[in-house]
């Protein structure tokens, strides 16, 4: 990328930089190089050196600081959040003991933070920290601009000369994500005596593999979530009849090489997923065509990744204008299985005299694959086969999905999950046990990373003026998403 000049910010600037914004996480030292953010593969101090003296930034001394890592390199380092104590670079044992073996000298990074003291000149703080879900075993979160306040010399825990020097965090920042910390929105709750408002312990009464809480800090007396029953599974409507289980891939254990698994092969000859966290959705797709019960593979297969149920720690909680809401407690990477839509399986035609219920999901998987309706079209590398086979000839069912998920009465967490102009969640359709796209599953996937306590939303869909009353005036619901492009109204 250096040498293709296909950085993303190949000169290095002094504060932040634009698309980065506070909490963001890197999961390597080589996404902040391949960025730009930080353009060192191990040093901790990223800085300008001399060859900056002739651009925009001729009146400064250099080197001049621009970034640090905090990972916990150093015996010395002292990390209070907003006010840090950072050791220099250099000196210490590369075997990892974080032991220092020689002194420290005053040059290049440490000269560079020096300068930035008496220029009053900020730097990006990035805290590294272990992380299982990474591929590399670690993660990198942004936490903000701080000022170099102070530096000094001194011996070290080893007896070594180290050089010191105090960063304050700048004021009007957001909140500092990190572990160590809190995140950007809220505290991370350790176990159920911690939840402020709790309200039911486990809204799935146990079902899930994972217990659902729900909070309510809005109503007095709080209530519970109440209305409906709870389910993991799609209730099957008499009058809906469902495909028989199509043939599968001959593959053993677990599925390896898209050329001669067959289920690959509807997928484009690949796979939609990467075995990363349990499996990560590459990108959104037509329709992805998992591994069904027919097929030789196991449950542990990645092309299998839906199928495994709820896995983050979500919990339900009461919201001032938009009822139920949902969050995880847990980060959640981008391309992550969140849930599945659950509810009562229905004909179309069964709702139309239903006139309140705003927990009705279209299976629209084939008016998406045309782009009708002003969906955006997605049809990429997959099989069609579905889609010729369908009777062109039914104009209603062409413009109307034939079927869809009733979750009023009968659903799972899925049902409280709110709209947003600018969701962190996306819709995908999955077929496993059949391809009949008109009663493909509704799957709900990490469009990008999530930070724990943020809530999760993804986009209802619906166009303007778009749905009626029983009189046929067209109704208006209001949005509340908060979303700097708001559209103001969900229809």
């Amino acid at each position: 990328m250096f040498e293709a000049n296909a950085t993303m910010y190949p000169e290095k600037r002094i504060g932040d930089l634009p698309g980065i914004s506070v909490g963001h996480r890197f999961y390597s030292r080589a996404e902040m190089v391949a960025v730009g953010f930080h353009s060192h593969w191990l040093n901790g101090i990223d800085y300008m050196g001399q060859s900056y003296r002739k651009g925009v930034y001729h009146n400064y001394t250099f080197p001049l600081a621009v970034a640090i890592v905090i990972s916990g390199m150093y015996e010395d380092d002292l990390d209070n959040a907003e006010d840090v104590i950072y050791t220099g670079q250099g000196g210490h044992d590369l075997t990892g003991n974080k032991r220092q073996i020689r002194d420290q000298k005053l040059e290049r990074g440490n000269l560079a933070l020096k300068n930035c003291v008496e220029q009053c000149v900020p730097v990006r703080v990035v805290r590294g920290h272990e992380c299982a879900s990474s591929y590399c075993g670690r993660v990198y979160t942004y936490d903000g601009l701080y000022k170099v306040v102070q530096y000094w010399a001194e011996k070290g825990l080893s007896g070594f000369t180290v050089f010191k020097y105090r960063l304050r965090r700048m004021e009007g920042q957001p909140i500092l994500t990190t572990n160590q910390v809190q995140f950007s929105y809220g505290r991370v709750p350790q176990s159920v005596a911690e939840i402020r408002g709790l309200v039911c312990e486990d809204i799935s009464g146990g079902q899930e593999d994972v217990p659902i809480p729900a909070t309510n800090l809005v109503d007095d007396p709080p209530v519970a979530p109440s209305g409906y029953t709870y389910c993991k599974s799609l209730q099957i409507a008499k009058n809906v009849k469902l495909p028989a289980n199509v043939s599968g891939c001959n593959c053993q254990g677990t599925c390896v090489d898209p050329r001669t698994c067959a289920c690959a092969k509807l997928n484009g000859s690949d796979f939609p997923y990467v075995q990363i966290n349990g499996g990560r959705l590459i990108e959104a797709r037509a329709v992805v065509f998992e591994c069904g019960p027919s097929c030789g593979c196991g449950p542990g297969c990645v092309n299998r990744t839906s199928q495994r149920g709820i896995k983050h720690r979500l919990e339900v909680f009461r919201t001032p204008k938009k009822g139920w809401a949902v969050r995880s407690w847990d980060f959640i990477p981008s391309g992550a299985p969140v849930c599945e839509y659950i509810g009562a399986l229905v004909r179309t035609e069964d709702t139309d005299h239903v006139c309140e219920n705003n927990y009705i999901f279209d299976i629209d998987c084939l008016q998406t694959m045309r782009g009708l309706g002003g969906r955006e079209r997605r049809l990429g590398d997959v099989s069609v086969s579905a889609i010729n086979s369908f009777d062109g000839d039914d104009q209603k069912s062409e413009s109307v999905p034939e079927f869809c998920i009733d979750a009023g009465s009968t659903g799972n967490i899925a049902r409280f999950i709110n709209h947003s102009c600018e969701p962190n969640l996306f819709v995908q359709c999955v077929l496993s046990s059949h391809h009949d796209v008109k009663l493909a599953r509704v799957m709900l996937f990490a469009a990008d990373n999530i930070p724990p306590m943020q809530e999760l939303t993804y986009d209802y869909g619906y166009a303007l003026d778009s749905v009626s009353g029983p009189s046929g005036k067209i109704k208006q619901m209001p949005c509340y998403c908060g979303a700097a492009d708001c559209r103001k109204r969900l229809f």
